[in-house]
């Protein structure tokens, strides 16, 4: 039975998910499958990684071919690597001892890699987060010196409507008061006529 590794698709719509399987070559994606063997969700940066290992390595060894985005997942992981140097200690080129330092060096090295893509995508959200904060920050400061504007504006107006208002009640005022002294000056004369001529009757 010809055998691959493959992905096969869960998640939903917009949200792809996948499960790495060891299937025959003659099912379909999301059909039957032998064994699962781990995921993976390239919705994350990096994409996200559960594999067993062992088995991965056994099914790579036992001749299973995997497809393009499987390899490079088993690759990323390691596998192909472990199967280079397993093929050394074969060989007699080194022994287990050396295998197993050679692939913890690799393993440190690609781990830090992949910290630092971790490193730099949460660095780049947190700048992004402070940018639209401070772009917030501004709008919010636009808007509170227009609502500061506008009623300033409004109360500017309001004292100077009621400012006319008191003038032009003062000059609707002015003549009854003049009319209402007018009189008062009239009466004033005649009093003292009165009063003068009071005497020479007397």
């Amino acid at each position: 039975m010809a055998t691959k590794i493959r992905l096969q698709r869960g998640g939903h719509k917009g949200y792809a998910f996948y499960s790495i399987v060891i299937a025959d070559v003659r099912a379909p994606r999301d059909g039957r499958f032998t064994e699962k063997i781990g995921t993976y969700n390239p919705n994350t940066n990096p994409a996200t990684v559960d594999l067993n290992f062992d088995r991965a390595l056994y099914w790579v060894e036992a001749g299973a071919q995997p497809t393009d985005t499987v390899r490079n997942v088993l690759k990323g992981e390691g596998v192909y690597m472990m199967k280079h140097l397993r093929g050394g200690v074969k060989k007699g080129a080194f022994d287990e001892a050396a295998l197993q330092q050679k692939f913890e060096a690799w393993k440190s090295g690609k781990d830090q890699a992949k910290n630092a893509v971790r490193d730099n995508e949460a660095k780049s959200k947190k700048d992004a987060a402070a940018k639209q904060l401070e772009a917030e920050k501004k709008v919010n400061e636009a808007i509170a010196k227009q609502l500061a504007d506008k009623k300033a504006e409004e109360a500017a107006a309001k004292a100077a409507e009621e400012a006319a208002k008191a003038a032009e009640e003062a000059a609707k005022a002015a003549p009854a008061e003049a009319e209402a002294a007018a009189p008062a000056e009239a009466e004033t004369p005649k009093a003292e006529e009165t009063a003068t001529e009071a005497p020479a009757e007397a």
